[in-house]
């Protein structure tokens, strides 16, 4: 087959993953809650990629603590308000330089709801359909051959609790989302998009049960007082 493909050499390669809003405890005991989509899961764990300037993760290095509420596609519109909005003060220079601006009060400024959480200190996002309850098990740096190192953080946490919205549950199973209800809302360079109703080809992982994968996270976080 003849190659038909070019070099090419985007700026970034955000090729398309879920966004994130993640919600922590400023030290007046404030809410912040920022956009992100530098994230995948494994397990019961989460692995998240964040300017080392945010506030965000300022705040994770100091509470250990955080919320990643999942938006849908129906929670665009906050997501956007969000977007170019910092909680640090004085606004970093490199935020400075993309147009970003000082905000203590970012729920109210998205339109979004505190909804008080189970084990951990910062609040939900209410409107959110999906949103998970997390401590800080690592932070790693990255990029240490680069000039850029310092510049970027990589947390690992912990899920310790689950709140889903019951309409994108699987009927009948409680503890399954529905990939045919559930619409999350994904970056893509930078703009956003929404799935396509319906798979696009059967899935030879689908037959797989979903217990099998079951992480030693899941009980471990029962044991979380509430």
């Amino acid at each position: 087959m003849r190659d038909h493909h070019i070099h090419t050499e985007p700026s970034i390669l955000y090729f398309g993953t879920p966004v994130v809003l993640i919600s922590t405890r400023n030290e007046d005991g404030s809410a912040n809650i920022a956009p992100m989509s530098s994230a995948f899961w494994l397990g019961w764990r989460c692995v998240l990629g964040l300017a080392s300037s945010s506030k965000t993760t300022e705040n994770m290095i100091r509470t250990g603590e955080c919320v990643l509420n999942l938006p849908s596609v129906d929670e665009a519109g906050a997501v956007n308000r969000l977007a170019r909005l910092t909680g640090s003060n004085p606004v970093p220079s490199s935020k400075v330089a993309k147009g970003y601006s000082y905000e203590p009060k970012k729920f109210e400024a998205a339109g979004l709801t505190q909804v008080a959480s189970e084990t951990v200190c910062p609040p939900r996002a209410g409107e959110c359909p999906v949103q998970m309850e997390a401590v800080v098990a690592t932070k790693h740096g990255l990029g240490a051959d680069s000039p850029w190192q310092g510049a970027l953080s990589i947390f690992e946490v912990r899920i310790q609790r689950i709140h889903a919205l019951p309409g994108i549950l699987m009927d009948g199973d409680p503890n399954r989302i529905d990939p045919d209800k559930w619409r999350p809302l994904i970056m893509s360079f930078q703009k956003f998009y929404g799935l396509a109703a319906g798979q696009v080809h059967a899935s030879r992982l689908a037959a797989i049960p979903e217990e099998l994968y079951r992480s030693p996270d899941v009980d471990r976080a029962k044991l979380q007082a509430v």
